[in-house]
């Protein structure tokens, strides 16, 4: 028996779910697409089931219309409204991408819809599911690595993007959209954070009409366990490149990303420097997709559901709070 999956949002990036859906047809049926653009959905379904899926416009049809095992959400931060809400009465399974909500409440309200209905959920963090990501995580948790003292992590691009992702109101700002994905990392390798202090600006585009989001960032985070991160962002930089990469130290090794694939692991705390390199193409929005439906079919919770969705959201506008403030933001 395979999933009845709909695509709700059927922009550019939606592309890639849609092929991850659709290599694995032992599991998966694409039954409908629903875009506000009627011809985005029409082009998805004619490129991705021959033209035999629905197609809709609004999400209310689509759920009462249509027999749903599981969604994959991909609106914009601005375009959610109660989609979580209907999909979990309805006890459809949810992929839904970052960030969940534009606002605290809203996220929390998909969280408690999801986790009262006993759905599985996964939020498009999927740097979670790099190969580096993942070893890097296994020596924290047996203690390995030791303490974790620093995390800095950068992210830089130069596009003028979509419309809405240059309006604060529509985007939440280029933190809030894009280096949440840092954002997320730290929480998933450092643990709760306790302090967040951030300046942002917009330097290079004040000439750009209905530019209202920062193009240059800097925000420190302070964590319960006592380590500090530090990302730093900008959409000020290369025209056509998009660069995050990180860097770790433990009180054991030093951690060089250049993505989540690749990393140099150095340990520090034996007799002479040794260094383990780790090198991989896997994935990880593959593997997302399929830790979802392992936990559809065997129980268990996915790595990422929609709480760890609304957390690092919630940390994320606490920055763009601090920056309008001027205040170190303590968190709840």
């Amino acid at each position: 028996m395979t999933i009845r999956t709909a695509i709700l949002g059927c922009g550019g990036f939606a592309n890639k779910h849609a092929e991850n859906l659709s290599s694995l047809p032992e599991k998966i049926e694409l039954v409908a697409f629903c875009d506000i653009d009627r011809s985005h959905a029409e082009a998805y379904a004619q490129k991705y089931s021959q033209g035999k899926a629905a197609i809709y416009t609004d999400h209310h049809e689509l759920f009462a219309r249509t027999k749903l095992d599981l969604v994959v959400i991909g609106l914009p931060p601005f375009g959610h409204s109660d989609e979580v809400e209907i999909a979990a009465s309805k006890g459809i399974h949810i992929l839904i991408e970052k960030p969940i909500a534009l606002t605290s409440s809203q996220a929390w309200k998909m969280v408690e819809a999801a986790e009262k209905a006993g759905i599985k959920t996964q939020v498009g963090f999927m740097y979670r599911f790099g190969a580096a990501v993942e070893a890097l995580r296994r020596m924290i948790a047996s203690g390995e690595a030791g303490p974790v003292g620093l995390m800095s992590a950068r992210y830089f691009c130069n596009s003028l993007h979509s419309n809405w992702w240059r309006m604060r109101a529509k985007s939440g700002g280029q933190l809030v959209e894009q280096v949440i994905h840092m954002v997320d990392l730290m929480r998933y390798l450092m643990g709760d954070p306790l302090t967040v202090y951030s300046l942002q600006n917009n330097l290079f585009h004040r000439q750009v009409a209905d530019y209202t989001v920062e193009d240059v960032s800097g925000t420190v985070m302070g964590f319960k366990e006592g380590g500090i991160g530090v990302i730093y962002a900008t959409n000020g930089a290369i025209p056509g490149k998009w660069i995050n990469d990180y860097r770790l130290v433990a009180k054991n090794l030093t951690a060089e990303f250049t993505d989540a694939n690749h990393a140099t692991f150095t340990f520090t705390n034996r007799a002479y420097l040794q260094m383990n390199t780790i090198a991989s193409d896997q994935d990880y929005y593959k593997l997302e997709l399929l830790d979802l439906l392992r936990a559809m079919e065997e129980g268990g919770t996915t790595r990422t559901p929609l709480r760890e969705g609304a957390l690092s959201l919630d940390l994320a506008l606490a920055a763009t709070r601090s920056a309008e403030s001027g205040a170190v933001v303590k968190m709840a």
